[in-house]
């Protein structure tokens, strides 16, 4: 039950080819409290999920891999086992970010990685087992900015404030994706605060809406070309 959930001992399991980086974010995340499994390669983080299903609690994975694109790691995850997945690489583009969204990762974090961003990645485990517990009353967004009602922080203890640290905004692209919605003058709702419960149907908003600006961005080429 997520009632008793704690960020101390999450079991993360990172993905990355480059040796190098794998020990640098194996010890920050060791600093962090949480249990870590590197692995070198996609295929066989891939097994090593199969055959513990049950063993990992949130996947951290490159992009760019020899053997198998992370984006391709990231689908059948998803599939398979529908865990929480973070993408990291040292490209930013906008549009590898919108391949993420795509794909179902719930962040993509931009290399080299902050600590701080790291401090709150049991966010995105938290976030889906009050969805499995609350259903309708799980997390949502507010305004584009909060991650959970006041019953979901005073539910971690206390009452006292969560931060969720605010992660570098050319790569928070679920808030860019409600504020494109929001300054959408045919929206009904846009003097009003977005107020929606986070679920398969927002994420399939969320492709419907990357798919959507990449249309319009190549209307707009063609137009002025």
């Amino acid at each position: 039950m997520a009632k008793g959930f704690s960020p101390v001992g999450l079991r993360v399991l990172v993905v990355d080819d480059d040796p190098t980086w794998l020990k640098i974010l194996e010890k920050m995340l060791r600093k962090c409290s949480y249990e870590v499994t590197t692995c070198g390669l996609a295929r066989e983080a891939l097994r090593l999920l199969r055959e513990r299903k049950d063993g990992y609690d949130i996947v951290i994975s490159d992009v760019n891999m020899p053997d198998m694109d992370g984006f391709k790691l990231l689908e059948h995850v998803g599939l398979e086992l529908d865990l929480p997945v973070i993408m990291m690489s040292v490209d930013g583009e906008t549009s590898r970010v919108m391949k993420g969204v795509q794909h179902g990762a719930c962040d993509y974090l931009l290399k080299p990685i902050r600590m701080k961003e790291l401090k709150i990645i049991w966010q995105h485990v938290l976030r889906k087992k009050l969805q499995e517990v609350r259903d309708i009353e799980g997390c949502y967004y507010e305004g584009g900015a909060d991650w959970m009602t006041r019953n979901d922080e005073a539910f971690l203890g206390g009452g006292e404030d969560v931060s969720f640290g605010k992660k570098r905004k050319d790569f928070d692209f679920e808030k860019k994706l409600l504020l494109h919605d929001e300054n959408d003058p045919s929206s009904s709702s846009s003097s009003k605060k977005a107020r929606v419960v986070w679920s398969f149907e927002l994420h399939q908003k969320f492709v419907n809406a990357v798919n959507q600006i990449g249309c319009d961005h190549s209307k707009s080429l063609n137009s002025t070309g």
